[in-house]
């Protein structure tokens, strides 16, 4: 298992954790930064991911193989 903490490189993973996070402040969940900005969840989701607050597990996508036809098939 591969933890992080910090903000990921690809903006397409950054938008899913704070996405994911965002929902969880609005379900409830109390924000992790002490004196928040603003009271939208999204930005206090930006907020944590930016100040290191969060943990995460990057799982490396399945490798995909080329059959004989060029088709691209899973393993």
């Amino acid at each position: 298992m591969n933890v992080l903490t910090k903000a990921p490189q690809s903006q397409f993973a950054y938008v899913v954790l704070a996405s994911r996070r965002a929902r969880q402040i609005m379900a409830g969940a109390p924000p992790l930064v002490e004196n928040p900005r603003t009271a939208k969840a999204t930005r206090i989701a930006c907020e944590e991911l930016e100040h290191s607050m969060l943990e995460y597990d990057f799982v490396e996508p399945t490798s995909i193989d080329m059959d004989k036809d060029g088709n691209k098939r899973r393993k």
